[in-house]
């Protein structure tokens, strides 16, 4: 069963019913180890070819170019939660960028002329946005730029969390180091902060854990579908889309690269936000 880690604050996920009512659940794990093995993935580019898609006069977005590779994805129920099980072997065929960091609320406002956010600042990920309105986001960025976006699917998500390593979260399994690539309960006084404070995984991208959870493209399952896969997009239809990462009210239990949520696609928090891909044209 799935408990809620947001202590802070009274408007708390509930924890039942995820599917049938879509609403938002929090994992409750102790991980110490993932099983995961080390992703056979060329690292990506050097930071001096990130690429920069500039969506205003002082605003711009940059992506890290990822590379193909194979990895193992998710959990054993003996390290993680049930829903990240069976563990298996997951291979992305194709390259693609993700956004060093989250989307801001300046880059939001300069694509779609409002912020919806409960917590602002321009440099602040946004919050507050429903999977839905993530995708409208992301209808007019292509719109304005003819660009590929897209929300990364599950895989990929974690495929870049896990950022070649094989451990609960790529900095290692000792959840004392969270706080130095994270803001979380125990560090962020109950709000989300600027992006890229905190140190970078090892392929160079940015609160990869903690600040805002990041809707991804994936319809909610439990568990996986059995058996290896390549380029997973999830099931085809569902109740729930799956959410990644943790937020600034989670434990580093509820951060590591395999941990999951979920919620109703069109339901919003103040501790949810997004991360785009780009696809080269």
């Amino acid at each position: 069963m799935k408990r809620i880690l947001y202590r802070s604050r009274p408007m708390l996920l509930l924890a039942a019913g995820i599917l049938a009512v879509g609403i938002m659940v929090y994992f409750l794990a102790s991980a110490r180890f993932d099983g995961g093995k080390e992703a056979a993935a060329t690292a990506p580019l050097t930071a001096a070819v990130v690429e920069k898609v500039k969506l205003g006069e002082h605003v711009e977005m940059e992506f890290v170019p990822i590379q193909p590779g194979t990895f193992t994805m998710g959990s054993s129920q003996e390290f993680g939660d049930e829903d990240e099980s069976p563990v298996r072997e997951v291979n992305l065929t194709a390259a693609f960028s993700m956004g060093k960091y989250e989307v801001t609320q300046e880059q939001w406002e300069a694509v779609m002329n409002s912020n919806p956010s409960r917590f602002k600042g321009a440099k602040l990920p946004v919050d507050s946005v429903s999977w839905e309105d993530c995708q409208r986001f992301v209808a007019e960025l292509r719109r304005l730029t003819g660009r590929r976006f897209a929300l990364p699917t599950e895989a990929q998500w974690e495929y870049v969390s896990r950022a070649g390593t094989a451990t609960p979260w790529s900095f290692g399994d000792q959840e004392k180091l969270a706080e130095d690539f994270a803001w979380i309960a125990t560090n962020s006084g109950n709000t989300p902060h600027p992006v890229g404070q905190k140190k970078p995984n090892p392929w160079g991208l940015h609160d990869m854990y903690g600040n805002v959870q990041e809707w991804v493209s994936d319809w909610y399952s439990n568990p996986y579908p059995p058996g290896n896969a390549s380029d997973p997009q999830g099931p085809s239809s569902g109740d729930a889309r799956v959410l990644r990462g943790g937020a600034w009210g989670d434990y580093p239990a509820n951060t590591r690269s395999s941990y999951r949520n979920c919620m109703g696609p069109h339901m919003k928090h103040e501790g949810v936000g997004l991360r785009l891909v780009l696809w080269d044209d």
